[in-house]
């Protein structure tokens, strides 16, 4: 049995985190001890292991108490579950195609930088030497939206 604290450590969460999280019934059929401190088990710090994995993949926190009202009632909710699931995952997919344009436009801009420090090219950051944005770096674009951003 473990207490708030060694779980917390596990985790890596906080003491709060874990106290909010049983709190909002994300961990069913939680212990407590005689001093009514709340203790776990590796069945409750699996709770916890999966609510914070669906907590980090965007899930709200009511929806992740849902889901788990759900896991318990067994089998019946599968197709419920599995839509959560695939919904998430949608989220979870569209953020990390996001997160590839920025990684694109920031490695763009860090090259452009090197450049100038370089003295590959100048330095044409300064917004006050553009005309009619002529001057706008082409490796610093947004290729989703093809958008060119200035430096």
């Amino acid at each position: 049995m473990y207490t708030v604290k060694e779980v917390a450590k596990l985790l890596d969460l906080t003491e709060h985190t874990v106290r909010f999280y049983t709190d909002k019934g994300l961990v069913p059929n939680l212990q407590r001890d005689k001093n009514n401190k709340r203790i776990f088990n590796e069945d409750s710090i699996n709770w916890l292991r999966g609510a914070k994995k669906l907590k980090r993949c965007g899930m709200s926190v009511e929806d992740i108490k849902k889901y788990v009202d759900l896991s318990l009632e067994g089998h019946p909710t599968i197709d419920e579950r599995y839509e959560m699931i695939r919904k998430q995952k949608e989220l979870v997919l569209a953020q990390l195609e996001e997160l590839k344009v920025m990684a694109e436009y920031i490695t763009n801009k860090e090259k452009h930088y090197r450049d100038i420090k370089n003295q590959v090219i100048s330095d044409d950051t300064n917004p006050a030497h553009w005309q009619n944005d002529k001057n706008v770096n082409s490796s610093s674009s947004l290729v989703k939206d093809k958008v060119q951003i200035a430096h």
